[in-house]
């Protein structure tokens, strides 16, 4: 009887061994490190906006799918609470970092002090400057989308003039810049029939010529920028800098802009001064509203800068870092999604990923 129980306890010893060892092999990393419980911080600029807000939620749901323990800080548009957040992420030894910055000198510090504790930062939708030593940066194509917008508008009005006004978010945003640029690189490359290189040289000299007189033509592509507002990235401030536009310029043929709620503003200033067949474009956004109004017919274009796919590749890329043991010195500064200009006929395509 004692051989018998002996047996039986060395055969449920053994299937206690075995249950360990695959258990072990499922859930471990070659350090003995469970694969799913990294602990990330993302320290978010603002989520003033339903861009942001989508970008958090997003970075949430794709870090949770992995298994990992993520916690959100919102600087609400302070550098100072950012330093604070970054600060509290190290000294809770986050393994990773994610970053959407408020000013690109002023976050510099704090991605240097992470790195040199150890913690990649990887920093999402806003660029910083070179002396930071962080991993890249990811966000969308704004020089391509703007470019591929254009193209598209180029193609619509063929050879009629464009006389237009733009609505541009703040002065001195790089984002900005590339997004207007870009859609005027398309006009004309579309007008003229330019290569994409002609069209680039074209458009920073329009862009020099709306800098230093508020106004820019190209006689030979019959497009011109007849002023410019600053509508602070939102449907407010776009409306109030759209009516004093429109007042100005009351034949117009076109409202661009370089994101859309500038333009939903410009939509409403439009409608006030009882004038309609005025094109609407963006460089870039992808906001479901501007998403159901190009359904519509209301609304041309906008080129797709999705925070979905913007989280999705950050989280893509951390997970090369933390489960595959990636350098993270080996990635190119910027990482870019993919460009394209949402329009009529490819809205249904892209619809999923608005915000």
């Amino acid at each position: 009887m004692k051989v018998k129980k002996f047996m039986l306890f060395l055969a449920l010893f053994a299937v206690m061994l075995i249950t360990a060892a695959c258990s072990g092999d499922s859930n471990s990393t070659g350090d003995g490190k469970s694969d799913n419980t990294f602990k990330v911080g993302f320290s978010i600029k603002t989520q003033d906006s339903p861009y942001f807000v989508s970008l958090v939620e997003a970075v949430k749901e794709y870090a949770k799918a992995e298994g990992w323990k993520i916690t959100i800080l919102d600087a609400n548009g302070d550098s100072t609470k950012e330093a604070e957040n970054m600060e509290t992420f190290i000294a809770q030894g986050m393994e990773l970092i994610f970053l959407d910055a408020t000013e690109p000198d002023a976050v510099v510090p704090s991605i240097n002090k992470a790195a040199e504790a150890g913690i990649p930062v990887i920093n999402l939708d806003s660029g910083v400057a070179e002396e930071a030593n962080n991993v890249t940066t990811v966000y969308s194509d704004n020089k391509q989308n703007g470019r591929l917008v254009g193209l598209a508008y180029a193609e619509k009005m063929g050879d009629a003039e464009i006389i237009s006004i733009i609505l541009s978010g703040a002065k001195g945003n790089v984002a900005g810049m590339e997004r207007r640029t870009g859609l005027f690189a398309g006009i004309l490359e579309g007008k003229l029939g330019v290569s994409e290189d002609e069209a680039w040289k074209l458009a920073n000299e329009m862009d020099a010529q709306l800098a230093s007189s508020g106004k820019a033509s190209n006689a030979d592509a019959k497009f011109s920028v007849v002023g410019q507002g600053w509508g602070a990235w939102t449907r407010e401030a776009g409306l109030t800098a759209a009516e004093d536009l429109i007042t100005a310029n009351p034949n117009i043929t076109t409202v661009l802009g370089e994101n859309d709620h500038m333009l939903f503003g410009a939509m409403t200033a439009l409608e006030n001064a009882n004038k309609s067949n005025v094109d609407i474009v963006a460089a870039a956004d992808g906001a479901i509203e501007a998403y159901d109004l190009i359904k519509e017919g209301k609304y041309f274009a906008t080129g797709e800068n999705s925070p979905f796919k913007v989280a999705k590749l950050g989280v893509e890329i951390a997970k090369e870092i933390l489960v595959d043991g990636k350098d993270p010195k080996s990635y190119e500064e910027i990482t870019l999604t993919q460009p394209a200009a949402v329009t009529k006929d490819n809205v249904d395509e892209y619809y999923e990923f608005g915000f």
